[in-house]
């Protein structure tokens, strides 16, 4: 296996735990504009299917209008933020040891989300993991959210990686896989942690395929 000098991991399902409050947000802000039941129940079948990617390109996806698809995930983004604020948020178990294991065998650390950096930074915050890791992006910092490939690829130009196969990508859901796999990372692993099942992350074509992500370690470092 190539050596990987930089592990991209993914924040809520795969290294956090937020007792279903990506889902409770979506209902929060989808519920403030009143949409129709057949509407509203095909905003949440997005939202399941879509869960991973860019909040902002989830409700431009669902609404198809800017205006109404930021004020909504303004709403998303303060909801979530509540949340968070009052403790609703934890790491997942074997996350913080991994982290450090990671960094200590001279691996950079990249966590990765598709929240806004606000909500992304007060998690970091909460955790305790501020100067615990070396980078962190949401997708308005790499240009594009998952499944695009542009958060691996940001993660490795700034932090330094020689090539692809220096990465490493660990996520709970298809889009952390195909954004993966599109990078060319030379790992590439589903969690089980979160949204994803096995036979989510088979279909997506997950080389890896991880319990947890403590799992990760036995991987990068064979």
């Amino acid at each position: 296996m190539t050596r990987i000098t930089i592990a991209c991991l993914d924040m809520a399902g795969s290294t956090v735990a937020d007792d279903g409050i990506v889902m409770a947000s979506f209902t929060s802000a989808l519920s403030a504009e009143h949409l129709p039941a057949e509407a509203h129940e095909r905003a949440m079948r997005i939202a399941v299917e879509t869960m991973g990617q860019s909040k902002i390109a989830v409700f431009r996806q669902i609404f198809g209008s800017e205006g109404v698809a930021q004020r909504v995930n303004v709403a998303f983004e303060d909801h979530y933020a509540g949340q968070v604020k009052a403790g609703r948020i934890d790491a997942l178990p074997g996350a913080a040891e991994t982290i450090k294991a990671l960094r200590d065998g001279g691996v950079r650390v990249c966590l990765t989300t598709g929240f806004s950096p606000v909500t992304r930074d007060a998690i970091i915050e909460v955790l305790g993991w501020t100067g615990q890791i070396d980078l962190a992006l949401s997708p308005v910092d790499a240009g594009r959210g998952r499944p695009a490939p542009d958060m691996p690829l940001t993660a490795l130009l700034r932090l330094h990686g020689d090539a692809v196969s220096d990465l490493a990508v660990a996520g709970d859901t298809p889009s952390d896989i195909e954004s993966g796999l599109r990078a060319g990372a030379g790992l590439v692993a589903g969690v089980l942690t979160g949204m994803g099942t096995r036979a989510d992350f088979e279909q997506a074509g997950a080389p890896l395929i991880l319990d947890t992500i403590a799992d990760l370690i036995p991987a990068v470092f064979p």
